[in-house]
């Protein structure tokens, strides 16, 4: 078996992929009419067809108990590009913990979004500020082998 994507169900499928493609750049890589597969393997479906699928269930939208979830490597051009947008955030622009900054928001059906930076950007940002590999990993509360596979990606 293998994991091929995530689907969310939509009420109006062009302004979803209008949000997709503007506020997170991604591209449609196949229409299906009332599906369409976005690159990195998400899937937009139009709510009466999710439904005639799911025999007729109720469907909630902006339950926040999940997200979709995505890494930017330029994180500070990203939340200037966002500022452009006619977003909803969950939350302003935050840093982690651990060090990483990231950004919550909603799609347009109130699907949360969460962009935050990359975790190879996390470990520089740290290592160029002084602290070592071993510090790093403690800091971020990861395994040690886990910070040097980042660094050598």
């Amino acid at each position: 078996m293998r994991y091929r994507g995530t689907l969310i169900a939509v009420t109006d499928l062009e302004r979803s992929i209008r949000f997709y493609r503007e506020v997170l750049g991604l591209g449609v890589e196949a229409d299906f009419g009332a599906s369409v597969m976005l690159e990195g393997g998400i899937f937009l479906q139009t709510l009466d067809t999710w439904k005639k699928f799911i025999g007729e269930k109720r469907v909630e939208f902006q339950h926040n108990s999940s997200e979709l979830y995505f890494e930017q490597r330029d994180m500070e051009n990203y939340l200037r590009h966002l500022e452009t947008q006619e977003v909803s955030l969950v939350h302003p622009p935050m840093v982690h913990s651990w060090g990483q900054k990231a950004v919550r928001l909603y799609d347009p059906d109130c699907h949360i979004i969460e962009v935050a930076e990359e975790l190879e950007a996390v470990v520089s940002r740290h290592l160029d500020g002084g602290l070592t590999v071993e510090e790093t990993a403690v800091r971020m509360d990861v395994p040690l082998t886990y910070v040097e596979n980042l660094i050598k990606r």
